[in-house]
């Protein structure tokens, strides 16, 4: 099982991360890696809330079947992988001083066999870890560009 972390700080409340990160259909948009998501079910926020995210990584492409596991407003929301690649994810939201928060990803994954399985976890870490790198720093930059303040028929 790989543990990847990852973490920045975005000059935002976290209640203005919150509410880009809630939007659990709208992580296409910030996840280079995360083609589509599709929901499974009727819910599209709070625990329970199930979906398949179509990931690709480089030439590998594959349905990631999650589940909400967790969901507390403006602090945490957890997540169940289930499929090729199995584990669990989480985000949390820290609140620091001046109105910034610390926005923490977290994930511990099992790779399969066909992916070099704990040896391709370690190694895949290191792309994972990139990618997710880059990937927020594109939330900052949606958070801090003020995306959620806009008028909804802007």
């Amino acid at each position: 099982m790989g543990r990847i972390r990852v973490s920045t700080i975005i000059d935002a409340s976290p209640a203005a991360v919150w509410d880009e990160v809630r939007h659990i259909e709208r992580h296409v948009d910030w996840m280079a890696d995360a083609a589509e998501i599709r929901f499974t079910g009727v819910d599209r926020a709070g625990v329970g809330t199930t979906f398949d995210c179509i990931t690709k990584v480089g030439p590998i492409r594959l349905t990631d079947k999650m589940i909400v596991t967790s969901w507390r407003e403006q602090r945490e929301m957890g997540v169940t992988h289930h499929g090729l690649v199995t584990g669990v994810g989480r985000f949390t939201l820290t609140r620091l001083r001046r109105d910034r928060t610390r926005f923490t990803w977290v994930e511990r994954l099992t790779y399969p066999w066909w992916l070099g399985g704990p040896v391709g976890g370690f190694f895949g870490g290191f792309v994972l870890r990139r990618i997710w790198r880059r990937n927020l720093r594109v939330l900052k930059a949606l958070v801090e560009s003020g995306r959620n303040e806009r008028p909804a028929d802007a």
